[in-house]
C-alpha cells in the first residue's frame, strides 16, 4: 500500500469573535517551543508540523505518511487537534474553512520570500487568503510520478466538486461551491495541466516556466497535481480543504487510490485520456461552480451527467484498489452522504441563511471540524 500523507491550510479565527485574526507567527512559535524568531518553514510537533502560510490569518498543518484511511482519519484530528492547541496559546482557534467569510483584507506572514511574491503579483497577494487540502501520494519515482499525473488529471474536478468549501469571498456570497479554485485560477502557473508524456517533459514544461521569470521558484508552480520538490510523492492540490475531517481523509483516500490505479494503467500500457487544457478548465470550472449539486463532465464521455453518476463512474475506476485496500465500505457511505447532504459549501450556506450571519458559519464550521469540539469515532472502526 502506497503511503499517503496531507497538509491541511487552515483559518485563523478569534476565539471570542470568531473574527479573522492575524496571529499565525505566534502559532507556530507556540508549536516551536522555543523563543527564536519564527521563520516561514517546518516546526515539528511530535509527528505533525506547524508551518506558516502567506497570511497571519492562517497556518499549514503537515501530516505524516500514513498507509491505512484509518490511521488518515486519526492524524487529520491529531493535526486539527494540534493546529487548535497552538491558535488557543494566541486566543485564537482553527477552523477549516476555505475562504474568509468575512470582509477585510488579510496580513502578510513574515519571510523576504513572501515580501518578494508580494511585490512581483501585486493585489493578488492583498487579497489572498485561500485554504487548500495537499494530498501527497508515495511514488517509485519522477518517472511513474509523472506517468500518474498525465492520467489522472481528468479526475481532479471530481474531486474538487466533492472537496467544495467555500462559497464566500471576504463577505460576499460568491455564487460558486469553490470559490478558492477561482482564486487559485488568478495566478498563472495554477490550474489544470498539459500532459507531459515523460519526466523529461515535465522538467522542460517547469523549466520554461522559471525561465520567464512568471513563477519565482517552483513553489510557485501551482499545478492542480504536481511531483512534490521534497518528497518521492504526486502531491495532488486540487481540493478545498474540507469541514468534515471524515471527509478529508476519504478524499484522501480517493485521490491514493486515483494515483495507484493510474499507476497499474501506466504498467498496462493503458494510456492517458487526449484531453486538452482547455477542455479541463472547463470541466474544473464546472466543477468550481456547482460542486455536486448539479452536473459534471464525464470523463468518460466529455459531457455533462448528473454528478452522482460521474462520481460514480470515478467508485467504479477506484473499485479494485478501494477493495483491496479495505476501504470500500468507507469510502462508498461517506461519498454517499456528501452527494446527499452537500460538502461543506451547503452547510456553510444553511448556516448563513439561519440569521444571515458570517459568525454563524464559522461557529458552525469549529463544531463540525475542530477536534476539540468533536471526537473522531470513526477512527477506531474505519478499515
Amino acid at each position: 500500500m502506497r503511503t499517503f500523507g496531507v497538509e491541511e491550510e487552515l483559518l485563523l479565527v478569534d476565539a471570542r469573535t470568531l473574527l479573522p485574526l492575524a496571529a499565525g507567527e505566534g502559532a507556530v512559535h507556540h508549536a516551536r517551543g522555543d523563543e527564536a524568531t519564527v521563520r516561514p518553514a517546518p516546526t515539528p510537533s511530535g509527528t505533525h508540523t506547524l508551518t506558516l502560510e502567506f497570511q497571519q490569518e492562517q497556518v499549514e498543518v503537515v501530516g505524516p505518511p500514513c498507509r491505512t484511511l484509518a490511521e488518515q482519519l486519526a492524524s487529520i484530528h491529531d493535526g486539527r487537534l494540534h493546529a487548535d492547541e497552538s491558535a488557543r496559546a494566541v486566543r485564537g482557534r482553527v477552523v477549516a474553512l476555505a475562504t474568509p467569510v468575512f470582509g477585510g483584507l488579510p496580513h502578510l506572514a513574515p519571510g523576504e520570500r513572501y515580501r518578494r511574491i508580494q511585490e512581483h503579483v501585486g493585489l493578488l497577494a492583498a487579497e489572498q487568503l485561500t485554504c487548500g487540502f495537499h494530498v501527497h501520494v508515495e511514488v517509485d519515482d519522477a518517472d511513474e510520478g509523472v506517468a500518474v499525473l498525465d492520467r489522472i488529471r481528468v479526475w481532479l474536478p471530481v474531486l474538487l466538486a466533492l472537496s467544495a468549501n467555500s462559497p464566500f469571498w471576504y463577505g460576499v456570497e460568491s455564487g460558486f461551491a469553490s470559490y478558492r479554485y477561482q482564486v487559485m485560477l488568478r495566478w498563472p502557473t495554477a490550474g489544470p495541466y498539459e500532459a507531459f508524456g515523460s519526466h523529461a517533459g515535465y522538467e522542460r514544461h517547469v523549466g520554461s516556466l522559471l525561465r520567464s521569470r512568471v513563477p519565482l521558484d517552483d513553489g510557485m508552480v501551482y499545478f492542480d497535481a504536481r511531483l512534490s520538490t521534497h518528497a518521492p510523492t504526486v502531491e495532488v492540490r486540487v481540493a478545498d480543504v474540507c469541514m468534515d475531517p471524515t471527509h478529508a481523509a476519504v478524499l484522501a483516500a480517493l485521490a491514493r487510490a486515483l494515483v495507484e490505479t493510474a499507476a497499474r494503467d501506466r504498467r498496462r500500457g493503458v494510456p492517458p485520456q487526449p484531453v486538452s487544457v482547455t477542455e479541463l478548465r472547463a470541466w474544473s470550472w464546472r466543477a468550481s461552480r456547482f460542486g455536486v449539486d448539479e452536473l459534471l463532465v464525464s470523463p468518460t464521455t466529455g459531457t455533462p451527467a448528473p454528478a452522482g453518476d460521474v462520481v460514480t463512474e470515478l467508485l467504479l475506476l477506484l473499485h479494485p484498489v478501494l477493495d483491496e485496500y479495505g476501504e470500500e465500505e468507507l469510502v462508498r457511505s461517506v461519498v454517499t452522504s456528501i452527494l446527499a447532504d452537500g460538502a461543506g459549501t451547503r452547510r456553510q450556506r444553511a448556516a448563513y441563511a439561519r440569521r444571515q450571519r458570517a459568525t454563524d458559519v464559522v461557529a458552525d464550521a469549529l463544531d463540525v471540524g475542530t477536534p476539540s469540539a468533536q471526537p473522531h469515532p470513526r477512527a477506531s472502526g474505519a478499515p
